[in-house]
């Protein structure tokens, strides 16, 4: 047998060489072939190319750890060994030979820390079963020494193993360490190193054991019935031995059975007595339970006792009266000096029914007697309270105003104009404001009869202020009237219309500047003093004059101020989030209804004075309306709307319905020449309601003027269908004053721009029918001809027109003749009739020259006429007529 590649010390060294630098040292290296084996439906192993290998054992030591690794060397280019791979043997978890190859040569090694345990691991293949078992033996004594385990092992029995490794005790080098430490080299026989599978398997002591009972009884074959009739002698003996045993022993068996008796006895009446006592014992424990059971019961009900008289006295003591509050309460004072003792006594009675209400106390006492009657002695208490304070309160506010109103400095007096002032009002307001608050809280519902009495009362005074300085402002400003006439009559009826009424609209400003502000912070100080959950809003800042008085407001505390969103605005997007916003303008309208009715008689009074001063007012009705947008009241801007209603209404429908009445007036008069007489008059009217436009009045005014002028040209145009002979002149001549006195104006106000462009296009078509109509009285020959042309133009040839009848060149020279002889005594004519029914000589010039330019452009085509049909004939030429029109 060829020498096993395992003893070769030249391999050995070889493979030493390739880790060195490692401090491994190798314990067995041995040839090999590497594949990777796919079995096929054949059964047979596959292969692919064996790739010669070294596989080489090697421990390393660290301390009194060992390591043992198991590395591939692999032969390079120049055939020298080199690591290819390396495994710890720790990771070792299987050793499988192929059961299928049939050499029994080739075998794979499980690790059980490779990455993709999917991938076939690689198969070895040995020489011969030898090298296998030598290298497979190695590895398990290895691992047992090392490690202290071994991996699992499929394919070969291992007893089998353990027989070939006691035969076959081949020399293996270990290593061992001096005294040094350095490791040598030792030799010793493979039977030391025996896997340790066949000595689990049986013990040394009964591998001796087993010997020595198999050598007792060691024959032949054929003594096997000699050792059979052997055991029945025996078995016979013994069964003998017994019966006479217990034959002897009869009278000992006596006495054993009367002590059992005996002591069956006593165990009896010991059973009995047991029995007594257990169930004494079990009745004693009875009782001593039910004697515990009461004590608990005890213990714990007057553990509850205690508590419920420690919880009862809480009880008895929020559900006391203190004596100074119920006195307080059922019978005390309002007065200013009592008001903090009201107000600690409503504090504390709300506190306690707050106290008597299931979220604050415990469900279990709601229902209690005692909690029900104080309860409802609470609840009298809060009624009778609730009832005097409010008697006292509505019987506060109307002597209040009553005060107010019975001392006559409060308001204004002739020669004298007072500004109102409601401070001192406040001040003894806010005394009770808090008082509200608490009855509120205690009651709701009892606010609605005093909100109502505090604004009937606060109406009466408002009132009576607004009414007599409305009277004094009327009284104290003097200014001559206005006429009411602008648009007819003489022209001297409108001398006067220059008076400076300024003063009129001067008062109108005063009387919102002054009322205004005070309406609002009025409705402001009532939301907050009668205790209104409304938004609040800005601070307080309207228009111009506003902001000033604001600033000079006599209350001095901005903070109890609260503006209320507009009535018509809220009530559809608030009302869910505000509900006490419909009752507040319910109020408010109770608090300054009737009011509107002094500022109306300011705006007619106004009205009549000047009626163009309604433009003034709408103008500064606009600035206030815009600048309470922010934080006025909902009624102050319904008064304001109305306000600005009512100007728009004096102005629209009272004054300038009235002034187109004046306008369609001049329709049903005798024959009219010239430049009606409402013309001039509107420009005027027209520059001095220029002069008083404030703010947003625009809109009115051009409303106005959209409305007049309308109304103008439409009676204009009735006008002149009435003398169809004279219409045109008349058209031509008021559209042209029309122009002339509103162009300044029309340059600066986009309404009358537009309609002098109307103007202006209608005077262009009266000129042009005038004109016309001028041109053809003498010269109605020469252009009828020339139509006449024009017409057959259209169905035959030019050639073909001289040969009709009316058409030839005879009858073209005798209308020539009749036409063109004299032709400068016929423009003379034509200019003479153009100047006779004229009323306006500024207006002849510029007709003159239109009138020049109609007929040349007329001439000039029926030239052209001539020219296609009678080439052959001689006309006047155009230069020839433009040269004797200039001349003349």
């Amino acid at each position: 047998m060829a020498k096993s590649s395992a003893d070769d010390e030249e391999l050995r060294r070889a493979c030493e060489a390739g880790i060195e630098g490692t401090k491994q040292s190798i314990v067995m290296s041995i040839r090999v072939a590497k594949s990777r084996g796919v079995w096929g439906k054949s059964g047979k192993l596959g292969r692919q190319m064996a790739k010669p290998r070294v596989l080489a054992l090697s421990v390393k030591s660290k301390g009194q750890r060992k390591k043992a690794f198991l590395r591939v060397m692999k032969y390079s280019s120049g055939g020298v060994l080199e690591p290819a791979k390396m495994y710890k043997l720790k990771h070792l978890s299987k050793v499988e030979v192929i059961t299928n190859d049939p050499s029994g040569c080739t075998f794979t090694l499980g690790f059980d820390n490779l990455r993709s345990q999917s991938v076939a691991p690689p198969q070895w293949t040995m020489r011969n079963t030898d090298d296998r078992n030598r290298l497979l033996v190695c590895i398990l004594n290895i691992c047992k020494d090392v490690l202290g385990r071994l991996p699992k092992v499929v394919g070969i029995d291992i007893v089998e193993m353990a027989l070939w490794a006691k035969d076959n005790t081949p020399v293996v080098t270990t290593q061992r360490s001096t005294e040094d430490g350095e490791p040598v080299a030792e030799t010793v026989t493979e039977s030391e190193l025996k896997v340790t599978v066949e000595k689990e398997l049986v013990s040394q002591a009964e591998e001796e054991d087993m010997e020595a009972l198999l050598g007792t009884y060691v024959m032949g074959i054929g003594e096997a019935e000699a050792f059979s009739e052997r055991l029945k002698r025996e078995l016979q003996a013994l069964e003998a031995a017994n019966v006479h045993a217990i034959l002897e022993s009869e009278p000992l068996v006596d006495e054993v059975l009367n002590g059992l008796e005996a002591a069956t006895n006593i165990v009896d009446d010991m059973d009995e007595w047991l029995g007594i006592f257990n169930v004494k014992l079990r009745h004693m424990r009875e009782d001593i339970e039910s004697i515990e059971t009461r004590n608990n019961k005890l213990e714990m009900q007057s553990v509850n006792n205690k508590a419920l008289i420690e919880e009862l006295d809480k009880v008895i003591e929020r559900l006391r009266v203190p004596s100074e509050y119920a006195a307080s309460l059922t019978g005390g004072s309002f007065d200013e000096a009592d008001m903090l003792q009201n107000i600690e006594a409503c504090e504390w009675l709300a506190k306690a029914l707050r106290g008597l209400e299931v979220p604050n106390l415990d469900p279990i006492y709601a229902n209690m007697r005692a909690v029900r009657e104080k309860r409802a002695e609470l609840e009298k208490l809060k009624a009778t309270f609730v009832r005097r304070a409010s008697e006292f309160l509505r019987n506060y506010f109307a002597s209040l105003v009553d005060f107010m109103i019975s001392d006559k400095s409060y308001f204004s007096q002739r020669g004298q104009l007072k500004r109102p002032d409601h401070a001192d009002l406040r001040y003894k307001c806010r005394t009770y404001a808090r008082l509200l608050q608490h009855l509120k809280g205690l009651d709701k519902n009892c606010l609605g009869p005093l909100r109502k009495a505090y604004c009937s009362s606060l109406n009466l005074l408002l009132r009576r202020e607004a009414r007599e300085f409305a009277n004094e402002l009327r009284a104290s400003t003097k200014v001559s009237r206005n006429p009411t006439v602008w648009l007819e009559g003489s022209t001297g009826s409108s001398q006067n219309a220059n008076t400076d009424t300024s003063a009129v609209s001067d008062a109108y400003a005063k009387m919102l500047t002054i009322f205004i502000p005070l309406l609002v912070d009025e409705s402001s100080f009532f939301a907050h003093f009668m205790c209104f959950e409304v938004p609040a809003l800005a601070p307080p800042g309207g228009a111009g004059t506003d902001n000033k008085n604001r600033s000079n407001n006599d209350d001095g505390n901005d903070d109890d101020d609260l503006g209320i969103m507009d009535i018509d605005e809220t009530d559809k997007k608030t009302a869910k989030t505000s509900p006490d916003l419909t009752a507040l303008n319910e109020s408010l309208q109770d608090l300054l209804d009737g009011i509107q009715e002094d500022f109306y008689a300011v705006v007619d009074w106004a009205y009549k004075i000047d009626p163009l001063r309604c433009i003034s007012m709408h103008g500064i009705t606009e600035r206030y309306l815009s600048g309470q947008k922010a934080d006025a009241a909902g009624f102050v801007r319904l008064l304001l709307g109305d306000l600005e209603s009512r100007v728009s209404m004096q102005f629209s429908r009272v004054f300038v319905d009235e002034a187109c009445h004046q306008i369609e007036r001049n329709e049903r008069n005798v024959r009219q020449m010239g430049v009606l007489p409402y013309i001039p008059r509107f420009a005027a009217l027209a520059t001095r309601m220029e002069q008083y436009i404030q703010g947003q009045s625009r809109d009115l005014v051009d409303q106005a003027y959209t409305k007049f002028v309308s109304i103008m040209f439409v009676t204009l145009e009735k006008i002149a269908q009435q003398d169809p002979k004279y219409a045109d002149i008349l058209l031509l001549e008021n559209y042209a004053a029309f122009q002339n006195s509103l162009y300044d104006l029309a340059n600066v106000v986009p309404t009358l721009a537009k309609f002098y462009h109307q103007a202006s296009e209608a005077y262009e078509q009266a000129c042009t029918r005038h004109i016309s109509m001028i041109i053809y009285y003498q010269f109605e020959r020469l252009f009828q001809f020339a139509k006449k042309i024009e017409d057959f133009m259209y169905t035959i040839t030019p050639e073909e027109i001289p040969f009709q009848l009316g058409l030839s060149k005879m009858e073209l020279r005798k209308m020539l003749k009749s036409s063109l002889s004299g032709v400068d005594k016929s423009i003379a004519a034509m200019y003479k009739k153009l100047q006779k029914n004229l009323a306006s000589e500024e207006l002849l010039p510029s007709l003159w020259d239109k009138c020049k330019k109609e007929f040349l452009d007329k001439y000039e085509s029926f030239v052209q006429l001539v020219a296609k049909v009678y080439p052959s004939e001689n006309v006047p030429g155009v230069t020839e007529m433009r040269g004797l029109l200039a001349s003349m």
